[in-house]
């Protein structure tokens, strides 16, 4: 959770973030429409629903705001709005409850800026009816040197545990044209790195004229944006990566050598059950396609812990994943039932275990990063400097450095700290 703070009487509306990256892009886009419609003392809080832990933190940070802004209007928003409105609406506390299409429509937050006493407290319209992506131009990111880029929104595939498409309504794909005004926009304002982003992104152009894929799609935005310096993914799905995201991966020093990958387990059963799309052998080819188009490229992924049935010899199969596949950068989830999904019917591995679980595949996960971290000391590396002096270097790693704030430098890695690398500037070199 990011949370942007200002003073007890809020002169402007104040946005708190949970959850994905396209939450923080959809963050910017209410930010601007609260700004022109002149919205103050008004808290904004854009929700996640993901796990049963990312609401019980939504509903902590509804009630303290309350207490630390108890004349401000409380409006809550986002995919646990959207999926639950009711629920939220009941809470005292909280003044308006807006669904994931309301939230991006510049007349609901000019609405609230009338004071319009007779308008609906919950205005949430049926996701699954909603097929608009595109039309928010925004100028920047708040305090950021990194921008997200929505490009895709919605998921037509039902995994077992997931909840988000009744969150987020069917795929659709933002057009190509609209994806490039909205990077050049966002270059021109300064920003050197852009993260394109979406609940499915591998799904990107299926339903777009010509039907042009991720990479595709990369490519000529790539193109047509020459002087974006820092192109990377989120999460993606393995099984769905196209042919030319991985020569782009080959050819283009922009496309930064870093992949997520959904994961979610790496045992064939399991995977089977969460209705994925992938096995163990696909994950590992989609690795090793990558490896061989670009050897240094890096992965992350993200885990569920403790699935329903899962045995502790299937767990281990995914323990053991992360060593066989070279993973370096975990997000581990212990599994959370989310209520009217398949699995929440299944046979549960009992909460202590799947925390367990949990904290051993962390533990894996730390280890990776470290022995990946170690193997960076003494080669150099071009660094975004994000805050007074800590940074990112393209394979996603953290260092520690000297420089202006949004510029990239280039180091030389002298040390590991923290879990964080040590970066020396090389005198004159260029980024």
């Amino acid at each position: 959770m990011s949370e942007t703070r200002t003073s007890d009487r809020l002169d402007e509306a104040k946005l708190i973030t949970f959850g994905c990256r396209l939450n923080a892009w959809e963050s910017e886009v209410m930010r601007d429409h609260a700004r022109a419609a002149g919205l103050s003392d008004t808290v904004i809080l854009n929700s996640c629903a993901v796990t049963a832990e990312a609401e019980r933190q939504l509903r902590q940070t509804i009630r303290r705001t309350r207490r630390e802004h108890p004349e401000a209007e409380i409006v809550v928003t986002g995919c646990a709005a959207q999926i639950d409105p009711q629920r939220y609406a009941a809470m005292p506390e909280v003044d308006r409850v807006l669904g994931n299409v309301e939230k991006l429509q510049a007349e609901s937050w000019q609405r609230l800026s009338g004071g319009a006493g007779s308008e609906a407290r919950v205005q949430v319209a049926d996701i699954m009816t909603a097929r608009e992506t595109a039309g928010h131009l925004i100028e920047g990111f708040a305090e950021k040197t990194r921008a997200f880029v929505q490009v895709q929104q919605g998921c037509d595939h039902r995994c077992t545990f997931c909840i988000i498409p009744f969150g987020r309504g069917p795929s659709r794909s933002v057009p190509i044209g609209e994806i490039v005004r909205q990077v050049q926009t966002l270059v021109a304002s300064g920003l050197r790195e852009v993260v394109l982003t979406g609940v499915d992104i591998t799904s990107y152009g299926a339903d777009l004229p010509g039907r042009p894929t991720l990479g595709q799609m990369m490519r000529r935005l790539l193109a047509n944006v020459p002087e974006l310096p820092r192109l990377r993914l989120s999460s993606v799905d393995p099984v769905e990566i196209d042919e030319d995201v991985f020569r782009l991966l080959e050819s283009e020093p922009r496309f930064m050598p870093h992949l997520h990958l959904s994961l979610q387990a790496a045992d064939d059963l399991i995977l089977k059950r969460m209705k994925r799309r992938h096995l163990r052998a696909d994950a590992l080819a989609c690795i090793e396609r990558a490896r061989a188009a670009r050897p240094d490229t890096v992965f992350g992924a993200d885990i569920i812990a403790g699935f329903p049935t899962e045995t502790e010899a299937m767990f281990r199969n995914t323990v053991d994943f992360v060593a066989e596949a070279g993973l370096t950068f975990l997000h581990v989830f212990p599994y959370s039932e989310r209520p009217g999904t398949p699995a929440a019917r299944m046979p549960a591995v009992p909460k202590p275990e799947r925390k367990a679980r949990a904290q051993r595949l962390r533990a894996a996960g730390t280890a990776a990063e470290t022995r990946f971290l170690e193997s960076r000391l003494g080669k150099t590396a071009q660094v975004l400097v994000e805050s007074e002096g800590l940074g990112r270097s393209e394979h996603y790693a953290p260092v520690r450095t000297a420089g202006p704030v949004g510029e990239i430098v280039t180091v030389r890695l002298t040390g590991l700290s923290e879990d964080k690398l040590r970066g020396e500037p090389v005198v004159g070199a260029a980024a």
